[in-house]
């Protein structure tokens, strides 16, 4: 397998650029290891270490004795074990011993939901009980961060992380480290996400759009003339008028459905934080922009393009309408092929979805939300001696999970039900790029017949999909349709290539405010939406959404975000 499949660019330039983000987070061009010798920093413990000519140097080098750490686990209900192994016993736990001599102990393992691990955390930082190596949420860091509980991993990274994990960090640009930055010093690994994954993309049920006669959704215009015909033209043939154009649910935002990429048509960004015109950041939900976006939909709801009972049903009961042949469009994520779309494919092999970029209302081309995807860092206990431990750990993972040791006939049991990966340290953290360059590398070898650059899965894949073009076996049609050719990423591509992506502008902890007031202004931003698209409040309403807003919370919450950027330029 060819690793630089998974790796966006040359990993001597994700060294550069990763350099560049450590050099923008230091801050006042201050060594951290300078300060460290003044006395002046909280990283000290992270220098000394760094300096112990025990350490390999070698990012996967063999400790020559063994060295332990206490882990944090979060073991999530979906985890199996095979024969005798146990999350104590098992082979990434064997593996972290027989490559580098690293005792991975959990230090305690919380079986069930994340909400019930972040509680469990937040008892143990209260005892100051920690483990050596913790998995915490933002508010949790933050806590540790202020009351000089954990170490500054930046220098051990840049001197013990391998390229590939470096590459990882920085595929994102650089917000996810940033993220883990307090006052120029790295004090944690974030668990990187993508970004890119999450934006919006419209999907067409394209064998209606072609039996109709009409465009492409070049523009919001073509967008609204589908919508309607969907609803009115009787698109299944049927003689009922029992269809409906675009697909709602209640929560109105998610990847099915999610109004997210019907507000970007107008250029506006609810539930993210983006750049005013003043360079200060501003919330999405309350410009200007959505106004005209809310009595837009309003007008689809009052014609009968949107289901009149959608505040009542949730996502699963719109991928049900999509699946059954009662819905046209929806905005949504790029794996929803795989769930609902393949259930309704199978049911219907005439059934087509196409995936299309979000047209724009006007000229200028439209921006798509991304939600910043990092949930959850890795820090680790000040005083423990050898914190570079989290750094040889990571790049073994990374490895293991995206990289050069990508093995998944290693790495699952013999009939395929149980990933090991799920037992490691760092099980979910993985590249932004990592789908788009699978897709970018399933696409070269559909159009040259050659699947050798492929790995493992993605040669999984690319059979499925041959299958299903050359074969017509409906197996692959999900597959298809999130890397092939004209796909999901095709799409997603076209957003990275012409820099339409708009990321949420703040990825810091909560504020203070935000934990107080975030729940009860989502909940008023839900029923004030909801009540105008439904015709229940006029339009004009929105404007004292976004005064109400203010008065209760929203303006103490954007000072504070403020005074963020303002000390994470």
């Amino acid at each position: 397998m060819n690793p630089n499949l998974r790796k966006y660019g040359k990993l001597a330039s994700a060294a550069t650029a990763f350099a560049l983000v450590l050099t923008a987070c230091a801050g006042g061009g201050n060594d951290a290891n300078n300060a460290n010798a003044n006395g002046n920093g909280k990283s000290g413990a992270s220098a000394g270490a760094s300096e112990d000519s025990s350490i390999p140097l070698d990012p996967f080098g063999k400790y020559p004795e063994p060295v332990t750490i206490s882990y944090s686990k979060y073991q999530g209900q979906e985890v199996k074990f095979e024969g005798s192994d146990t999350i104590d016993d098992n082979p990434i736990i064997r593996e972290y011993k027989d490559k580098l001599n690293i005792n991975v102990k959990n230090a305690w393992v919380v079986k069930g939901t994340g909400d019930q691990y972040d509680q469990k955390m937040n008892v143990v930082i209260a005892s100051n009980e920690l483990p050596d190596l913790m998995y915490v949420n933002a508010q949790q860091l933050k806590q540790l961060v202020e009351a000089d509980l954990v170490q500054d991993l930046g220098p051990l990274l840049e001197k013990y992380g391998s390229p590939f994990a470096k590459d990882v960090m920085t595929q994102d640009g650089g917000n996810a480290l940033k993220s883990a930055t307090f006052d120029g010093k790295l004090y944690a690994i974030p668990q990187t996400g993508s970004n890119i994954d999450s934006t919006p993309i419209l999907w067409i049920r394209e064998d209606w759009r072609k039996k109709l006669g009409l465009p492409e959704p070049k523009t919001a215009e073509d967008f609204f003339k589908l919508s309607e015909a969907f609803t009115k033209q009787d698109p299944d043939g049927n003689g009922k008028n029992d269809t409906f154009g675009l697909g709602l649910s209640k929560d109105l935002w998610g990847g099915m459905p999610g109004l997210e990429g019907f507000f970007n048509m107008y250029h506006a960004f609810p539930s993210i934080w983006v750049k005013g015109a003043d360079g200060k950041l501003v919330y999405g939900s309350v410009q200007p922009e959505v106004k005209p976006a809310l009595a837009k939909l309003s007008e689809l709801y009052k014609d009968g393009q949107i289901d009149p009972e959608f505040a009542s049903k949730d996502g699963g009961k719109v991928a049900e309408a999509a699946t059954s042949g009662k819905l046209g469009m929806y905005f949504g994520a790029m794996w929803t092929p795989l769930w609902p779309l393949q259930d309704g494919k199978k049911q219907n092999p005439d059934m087509e979805w196409q995936a299309y970029a979000v047209p724009s209302a006007d000229a200028e081309p439209a921006k798509v939300s991304a939600a910043f995807p990092v949930g959850h860092y890795f820090a680790v206990r000040k005083g423990y001696d050898h914190p570079e431990v989290a750094i040889k750990l990571l790049n073994l993972d990374m490895e293991r999970q995206w990289g050069s040791l990508y093995d998944p006939v290693k790495y699952w049991s013999k009939d395929r039900t149980i990933e090991y990966r799920k037992y490691a340290v760092y099980p979910e953290a993985e590249p932004s790029r990592r789908n788009l360059n699978t897709h970018i590398a399933m696409v070269e070898a559909l159009a040259s017949k050659d699947p050798s650059k492929l790995n493992t899965e993605d040669k999984d894949r690319y059979d499925q999909i041959t299958a299903y073009l050359e074969k017509g076996d409906l197996t692959g049609w999900a597959n298809e349709r999130v890397f092939g050719n004209t796909s999901s990423f095709t799409v997603i591509e076209n957003y990275v290539k012409n820099n339409l992506v708009n990321d949420n502008a703040f990825y810091g902890a909560p504020t203070e405010a935000m934990g107080e007031k975030s729940a009860a202004l989502g909940k008023m931003q839900l029923e004030s939406f909801t009540k105008i698209i439904m015709g229940a409040a006029s339009p004009d309403t929105f404007d004292k959404y976004v005064t109400d807003w203010s008065k209760l919370g929203g303006s103490e919450i954007t000072e504070q975000v403020n005074a963020w950027k303002a000390s994470n330029p």
